[in-house]
């Protein structure tokens, strides 16, 4: 791909593969996880397959933090030098304190070119908001017509999830809406979204592989008829991701399945399985697993 005008910044709770945002020339910032008494770069000093396989034995529940300001200053900096502009996408806001840190960076460099947006989501929807945004970039928009673009598709981005337990993200403080299943009598399993920045529950049901149909069920209706752009996202659930994958396949024009990231993985917890997605009417991007591994190997050496 040529260069492009502007530069494409994101967090790892978008938990795109490393390979595919390099061949976008998408910059990944890391947040930082504390596990087991060590302080870790998400996706960079522990993989989800190391994180998910240490978690069941971990001594204390594992925190999170933000990247700091300055963290984002370096990067905006470098990059600005080599582009006209950045389009920074990140975790919500009221998930993370992520946003805040870019905001006062931007303020620190050139808030003119630095461009912050609130995803008001996190992990599949926003890497698919970022991968619409480096598409944009890649077809030489300036930094103000990609802002104005993402803001207009953001309302037609949707999150479904179920989790294993509601305990992680209690833990967390990330529960939000869904504090209201806490204490529940019956053991039943949430169908989550992401409403208005924040987790929400939608329904219960009896079984995790009712929750699990109820997820397939609401992102088949968000198709307008032309099919959805989707990623499917997992914490250590491979098989369940991939029995959802299989069952949308027909009407998607982007489908990935990909394991949560270490940070969103501590406050989603184990057996997680959710679908992020929008109609493919409004920007198709066409990949596949064939085109993500062919994105892969174009990867510069």
């Amino acid at each position: 791909m040529s260069a492009s005008r502007v530069a494409i910044v994101t967090d790892s709770t978008a938990d795109l593969p490393p390979d595919l945002a390099a061949a976008r020339s998408i910059t990944l910032v890391p947040l930082t996880l504390h596990f087991d008494g060590r302080s870790l770069l998400d996706g960079v000093d522990i993989t989800p397959a190391e994180f998910y396989r240490k978690l069941p034995s971990a001594t204390t529940h594992p925190t999170t933090s933000q990247p700091s300001p300055g963290r984002f200053a370096e990067m905006y900096t470098a990059l600005l030098k080599e582009h006209e502009a950045v389009v920074s996408i990140h975790i919500s806001e009221k998930l993370s304190g992520t946003l805040a840190s870019a905001r006062q960076a931007a303020d620190m460099t050139d808030p003119k070119r630095v461009h912050v947006i609130d995803s008001e989501v996190v992990s599949m929807s926003l890497g698919l908001l970022v991968l619409v945004a480096s598409s944009l970039a890649q077809q030489g928009l300036d930094a103000a017509a990609v802002e104005s673009r993402i803001v207009e598709m953001k309302p037609n981005f949707h999150t479904y999830f179920s989790v294993a337990t509601l305990e992680f993200l209690r833990r967390g403080g990330r529960i939000g809406r869904a504090s209201a299943l806490l204490g529940s009598v019956l053991r039943v399993k949430p169908v989550l979204c992401i409403r208005d920045g924040l987790v929400t529950p939608l329904e219960r049901v009896r079984t995790f592989d009712r929750a699990l149909n109820r997820v397939i069920e609401l992102t088949r209706e968000v198709d307008r008829g032309k099919g959805l752009c989707l990623i499917v996202g997992h914490a250590d659930a491979q098989a369940d991701a991939e029995r959802v994958g299989s069952a949308l396949e027909p009407i998607a024009d982007t489908l990935m399945i990909q394991p949560l990231g270490p940070v969103v993985g501590a406050h989603a917890g184990p057996g997680v399985v959710g679908v992020g997605c929008y109609p493919a009417d409004l920007f198709p991007l066409g990949i596949k697993p064939a085109a993500q591994a062919a994105a892969s190997a174009q990867r510069p050496a």
